[in-house]
């Protein structure tokens, strides 16, 4: 195990004990420092990306890249806007009296990292801890090794390593970390790893964020423009990361009518994408590592999988490559439609009417995401009012991710607690409620002895009632 990890929530809480986390300029001077890191070690990050994932450079840039410095930018822009109090009414109740919300710090905090989006999923919530004025520690993911090397380095390099330290490691790493006080947890993974955080957070009654997964819907509406469809489906699935995205398209829900048209407008459009041989595209990512690899070879092998597949199925251990595969109506029971798949298969289910589609999702754990692709404006609002999910996208796939006025985060089993632009900052703060007042208008009601005067007259005020309130005031 490293040296110094078992102290080092100790360590950094001294730091923060000294005020230099909360000052403005110094939040300032690191995310100009996380800035720097992004822009002058674009190549090196690519690298540790396609090493890692073999993440083409395109996905590595406008997926983890820019998405990243744009967090930083928008960061760095309203910091000043986010950290001044909120100023908000007051009642009659505390008059005369004025009221704030007051963002503070939380403290030292943790975030722990996953590898499929190894870069963007660490520095976005470091992003949101340092806006928000707290010390914070980062666990990366061991299974991207090149990249948590590459963190590591650049943040030592660019960073107040006195307030914000990068733990490499494993197993025995993240459970030193998780046996210390923290006065937050950010989590990006698996749920069962999500339940062990929890579990350990609970102990020091921790706050967490859970940014977990689930297996995220697509249904597909049958008065749609079919190939715009399907390519956008292509994206949120295969061009994200070769399926390992939280909120890529687990299973598409359409009509038995349909779906023979939507396998074949899949099947020429991931051609087009990806060729006659995809193992051989460039533009697909390789399967993370051999375990994951296995693990999705046996979903597809599955007996109850195995003779439903129809398009792709081909695979390349060697280059951990596994084609666009579609099943169609694989069994309910089966494995495929029983876990988050996090890779290259789709599955398709058939209804009879795209209504029932309702029904099917909400029988399930909460997802992530949601997609719908429909021009029925009545379908539009059933699906938007009764599918819980973290997120929804009418029309296309994954892109809310994109849009920083809006929070990221799960629902249920697919996570708690949100980020993204303001939402990060308000995630690693603590919102202070300041009500301030004079010593005019001490008013004897509210003490003791109590009597019915008094008692009338709180209610004639409580009641909000003018005309009650002049009533009780006059003796009437």
């Amino acid at each position: 195990m490293a040296a110094g990890v078992e102290t080092v929530a100790e360590e950094l809480r001294a730091v923060y004990g000294g005020g230099k986390t909360r000052d403005l300029e110094w939040r300032v001077s690191q995310l100009k420092a996380l800035l720097k890191i992004i822009n002058l070690h674009e190549n090196e990050i690519v690298e540790a990306l396609r090493s890692d994932l073999n993440k083409p450079e395109y996905e590595a840039f406008v997926h983890e890249i820019a998405g990243a410095s744009s967090a930083c930018k928008l960061a760095l822009k309203e910091l000043r806007r986010w950290t001044m109090p909120e100023k908000v009414k007051t009642t009659m109740t505390t008059y005369p009296s004025s009221a704030h919300i007051v963002s503070e710090p939380l403290g030292v905090v943790l975030v722990i990292s996953t590898w499929n989006y190894p870069f963007i999923l660490s520095i976005e919530p470091i992003i949101g801890a340092i806006s928000a004025g707290n010390a914070v520690v980062l666990k990366p993911s061991e299974v991207s090794s090149a990249t948590s090397a590459v963190l590591s380095k650049l943040l030592g390099e660019y960073m107040d390593t006195s307030a914000v330290r990068v733990v490499e490691g494993s197993v025995p790493e993240t459970t030193a970390l998780l046996e210390q006080k923290w006065d937050k947890i950010f989590y990006t993974g698996n749920s069962k790893v999500g339940r062990i955080v929890l579990a350990a957070a609970a102990k020091h009654l921790t706050p967490v964020v859970l940014e977990l997964g689930g297996k995220s819907p697509v249904v597909v509406d049958t008065n749609i423009d079919l190939k715009v469809a399907a390519r956008r489906i292509i994206s949120g699935k295969w061009g994200c990361n070769n399926g390992q995205t939280c909120v890529s398209p687990d299973y598409v829900i359409t009509t038995k009518e349909y779906a023979s048209k939507l396998v074949d407008a899949f099947a020429c459009e991931i051609e087009k994408f990806y060729g006659k041989d995809p193992l051989q595209s460039n533009d697909l990512s390789s399967v993370v590592n051999s375990r994951h690899f296995d693990r999705l070879i046996n979903l597809l092998d599955d007996e109850k999988v195995s003779g439903k597949i129809v398009l792709g199925g081909q695979r390349d251990k060697t280059r951990l490559k596994i084609a666009p595969s579609i099943i169609l109506n694989p069994s309910e029971d089966s494995l495929v439609m029983n876990e988050e798949i996090f890779g290259p298969l789709l599955p398709i289910i058939t209804v009879d009417k795209i209504e029932d589609c309702i029904g099917i999702i909400t029988s399930k754990e909460k997802p992530l995401a949601a997609y719908l692709f429909s021009n029925n404006e009545k379908l539009k609002n059933d699906f938007i009012s009764s599918v819980s999910s973290g997120g929804m996208v009418i029309n296309d796939t994954t892109l809310h991710l994109a849009e920083a006025s809006l929070p990221f985060g799960g629902v249920g089993e697919s996570g708690m607690g949100s980020y993204h632009g303001k939402f990060s900052f308000d995630a690693f703060s603590h919102k202070k409620a300041v009500l301030k007042r004079g010593f005019n208008g001490d008013v004897s009601v509210r003490y003791p002895p109590y009597t019915n005067g008094k008692l009338n007259f709180v209610k004639a005020m409580l009641s909000g009632n003018i005309l009650r309130i002049i009533r009780t005031l006059l003796g009437w």
